[in-house]
């Protein structure tokens, strides 16, 4: 009996248990495979987790303003010709510049420092703005003031011109060219009038040293240049009468009575060196002729040159005291050798070297200069 409920219940187990497995694996809905889920991740700018605002950003700062541009500098006006330049155009130049007596031939095709410095005296005559070199300015006031040069003038072709004067002729156009002559050192036989040897030597010689043809007669070149050298002669000097230095004494310009001053009077024909109203020494003195007169003024000694020659004559100028332009007191040899006969081109000619010597010493750019007439 125990055995058949034994077996009975161990009969009822299995039934029930395969009853619960018929459930599971038939009835009841399977479950879907469980998924592990992920840990969570950091979050990201795309997750929903709040962040903080941008912090506010200032606005930019204004630029500093800009700074006004610099005036422009002027340009320097163009230059037609320059020291260094060549060709015909300079030709031009200087022909036309010595039509004005601002240079002095032979006319050559090159630029250089006597073509330079002429520029700058004309221009600085004209009230033109002084470079030295050409600009548009400076061509077309000497165009205004100049003719064209012809070929013969623009390659220093030089003709004869017809005779003015010749061997033969006589009278007072033949005692001016003597007196004449005579002043520059090319006659020194006495004036009578007549156009013989001796003239024709001297005015061969005059021209060649010109650079003119030598033929020993006066053609207009020979005399124009001449008379632009030389002064109308005076009667004393046509008739073979010549002053002496006795002028009397020098009378001081009131000018002369204070400070510094080299004093020059016209009338008696002497210089003082006055310091503090008190005369150091005097000197003879000869001045330009009536073309070229010495100017009279207040002046001051504005450079000085121990060794100077005139780069428009070629003639020494020992001892320069410029006071005026290129009028300067200076020793001359001319004066020296032939007293008052002749004339300076306007400078105060010394006779005396040792004197103009202890002068050029003794003075100082910036010396007054006085030149008066009485």
């Amino acid at each position: 009996m125990l055995v058949r409920k034994a077996v009975a219940a161990a009969a009822l187990t299995l039934s029930v248990l395969l009853a619960v497995v018929g459930c599971a694996t038939e009835a009841t809905p399977r479950l879907p495979p469980a998924v592990t889920a992920p840990e969570p991740a950091a979050p990201t700018e795309d997750d929903d987790v709040p962040t903080l605002p941008p912090e506010p950003t200032l606005p930019p700062e204004p630029a500093p303003p800009a700074e006004a541009p610099a005036p422009a500098t002027p340009e320097a006006p163009a230059h037609r010709y320059a020291s260094g330049d060549t060709g015909d155009g300079v030709r031009e130049l200087q022909h036309r510049l010595h039509q004005l007596a601002w240079f002095e031939p032979p006319i050559t095709d090159t630029f250089g420092t006597g073509t330079q410095a002429a520029v700058e005296g004309f221009q600085a005559k004209r009230g033109l703005l002084v470079t030295g070199a050409v600009d548009d300015a400076t061509w077309e006031v000497l165009l205004d003031m100049t003719r064209e040069p012809t070929h013969d003038e623009l390659h220093n072709v030089l003709r004869r011109g017809p005779a003015l004067l010749s061997s033969g002729d006589n009278g007072d156009d033949v005692r001016d060219l003597q007196a004449r002559l005579r002043q520059i050192a090319w006659f020194s036989a006495g004036i009578n009038g007549k156009y013989g040897p001796q003239t024709t030597e001297s005015v061969r010689g005059f021209q060649a040293k010109r650079g003119f043809p030598a033929t020993g007669e006066v053609d207009q070149r020979t005399l124009d240049k001449l008379h632009d050298m030389t002064r109308q002669p005076t009667a004393d000097e046509l008739n073979n009468i010549f002053p002496t230095n006795d002028s009397g004494e020098m009378r001081l310009d009131e000018r002369c009575l204070t400070g510094r001053a080299v004093c020059i009077s016209k009338k008696a024909r002497k210089l003082a060196w006055v310091v503090d109203g008190k005369v150091q020494m005097q000197m003879d003195v000869r001045f330009g002729s009536q073309h070229e007169p010495t100017r009279e003024g207040t002046f001051s000694v504005q450079w000085k040159s121990r060794d100077h020659v005139s780069s428009l004559y070629d003639s020494p100028m020992p001892f320069a005291l410029f006071f005026s332009g290129g009028q300067a007191v200076h020793y001359s040899a001319d004066f020296a050798a032939r007293g008052y006969t002749g004339a300076s081109h306007g400078c105060v000619n010394v006779r005396d070297r040792d004197a103009v010597a202890r002068l050029f010493e003794a003075s100082r750019v910036g010396d007054k200069v006085i030149v008066y007439s009485d």
